[in-house]
């Protein structure tokens, strides 16, 4: 924000400390208005037609903007997204392996992204691979629902898995 003597205006639309519109004066008055109230004049809108200055303290302004920003950043949840490879013939044994590292991503709160890469002649069975993640579905559903239903991307099947909220955790 331009404040004080960087203002380069002629004459600027000013707003009081209150909140009330004083009207078009020129900058010095304006500056003037601002250090008999020992508070500063800062240029809201520059790109109006005259620009709008305010008289303000500027400093316990960039606080409390500051204060805003670090309590949105402390209650702002981020979600990571982990994925689980798999093999379109995946013995029972690693597929249990597998489930369990998805089931304790999930317990966390992540998403998990269960993909399948299919090599050399294997995409031509891909309804094999569908089958591995419909029962990596099933077999998880009591901690997740499904975001993306088993989607073919390239050479590559996947499934994405969300963990449950607790209200759908409630209604099961």
């Amino acid at each position: 924000m331009i404040l004080n003597e960087e203002i380069r205006a002629r004459e600027v639309r000013l707003i009081g400390e209150d909140g009330e519109q004083i009207g078009v004066v020129t900058k010095s008055e304006a500056l003037q208005r601002a250090t008999e109230a020992d508070l500063d004049l800062v240029l809201i809108s520059p790109n109006a037609k005259p620009p709008v200055a305010r008289i303000m303290n500027y400093g316990k302004y960039r606080f409390e903007q500051q204060k805003k920003e670090k309590e949105n950043r402390k209650n702002q949840k981020v979600t990571a997204v982990k994925e689980i490879r798999l093999s379109p013939t995946i013995e029972g044994n690693d597929f249990d392996t597998k489930l369990k590292h998805v089931r304790n991503f999930l317990a966390k709160g992540a998403k998990v992204r269960v993909s399948i890469r299919f090599r050399g002649r294997a995409i031509t069975h891909n309804e094999l691979g569908k089958e591995v993640l419909e029962k990596m579905a099933e077999q998880a559903k009591d901690l997740s629902s499904v975001t993306a239903s088993p989607t073919m991307e390239g050479r590559s099947m996947f499934l994405i898995l969300s963990p449950l909220s607790d209200k759908d955790k409630k209604k099961k």
